[in-house]
């Protein structure tokens, strides 16, 4: 690893919040540097995560590249409002108004997990803007995944609509459940529940190590965060478009790099066949590499993540 520095950009807000990102880039006498001519790489970590996520690929990727990593709206150093509709739509939109606003080229947009959701739908909406899309155990649905039907018969929706004007719902919805997620979250943001979990994610956990605990742990004492937990839980999936949907959008190509034993993600072989079935329906240029990692493979395994990176963004 080298010593190119990461360094804060100038403030930049979004509706009106501010939005923490980094970036790093090779000096111009670099003879390797491709900055002139070659496209701007964006990073977008997962849930809970941040820039410093990416704190093992971006100085690989910027002997080479322009490399940007942003903060979410809700994470990191980000700000937290309570008044969000937190989801695929907003990061979405905050990733490609980043693009337009920030980079100003075209950009090649890679996410962990929910921030790979974000990269998809973003480099879908950008067109010809997007350079490409590097998909990280991407989080997502598929329009055969449609969340929990209403129900069509007479009783059962009767019974549905008499429940929500139970009392005791009320006392649950209001009072039992939040006191509940708070408890909940109380209890995740403790450094060795931190690591216990990240141990889990992680098939090596060399890398589980205190920066990356500190991490995660420092943004949930941030006023907001307890009200963005309970948002994004309460959200039911990421909304938005499915995936199948956003691969007939997108006009850029693709690469999909997968840890092959990633405990989080329900269903992983078939959902990774179900990302090929519908890249291949949609005709697009993609690849698709498949790690020895679990859920989080550029900060588990990173010099092969960047390694496939690098060779499939000279490509």
């Amino acid at each position: 690893m080298h010593s190119l520095a990461i360094t804060p950009n100038d403030p930049w807000r979004y509706l009106g919040h501010d939005v923490y990102s980094v970036s790093s880039s090779p000096s111009d006498s670099c003879e390797d540097s491709l900055l002139n001519d070659g496209p701007a790489v964006l990073l977008v970590h997962g849930f809970g995560a941040s820039t410093d996520h990416w704190r093992h690929n971006i100085p690989a990727l910027a002997r080479t590249y322009e490399v940007h990593a942003i903060d979410l709206l809700g994470f990191g150093r980000s700000a937290k409002p309570s008044n969000l509709n937190y989801g695929g739509d907003l990061w979405k939109e905050q990733v490609v108004a980043y693009v337009k606003e920030r980079i100003r080229r075209p950009t090649v947009i890679v996410g962990n997990s929910l921030g790979g959701y974000a990269a998809l739908a973003a480099g879908a909406a950008l067109e010809s803007e997007s350079a490409g899309v590097v998909l990280l155990n991407a989080a997502g649905y598929f329009s055969d995944e449609k969340l929990v039907q209403k129900p069509t018969n007479l009783n059962s929706r009767l019974r549905q609509m008499i429940g929500v004007g139970l009392s005791r719902d009320v006392l649950v919805k209001w009072l039992i459940y939040p006191l509940m997620q708070r408890l909940i979250f109380e209890n995740l943001r403790r450094p060795g529940v931190i690591r216990s979990t990240l141990q889990q994610v992680y098939i090596d956990p060399t890398n589980v190590d205190d920066d990356l605990v500190e991490s995660i742990r420092r943004p949930s004492l941030d006023p907001g965060a307890f009200q963005v937990f309970r948002k994004v839980f309460q959200a039911r999936g990421l909304q938005g478009k499915p995936i199948d949907e956003l691969f007939i959008d997108l006009q850029a190509p693709l690469l999909l790099l997968w840890g092959n034993s990633d405990p989080w993600l329900r269903n992983a072989k078939a959902k990774q066949e179900k990302f090929r079935l519908f890249a291949r329906k949609a005709s697009l240029e993609f690849k698709e590499v498949l790690l020895n990692a679990g859920h989080c493979p550029h900060d588990e395994v990173p010099d092969r993540v960047n390694e496939e990176m690098l060779v499939w963004l000279k490509g």
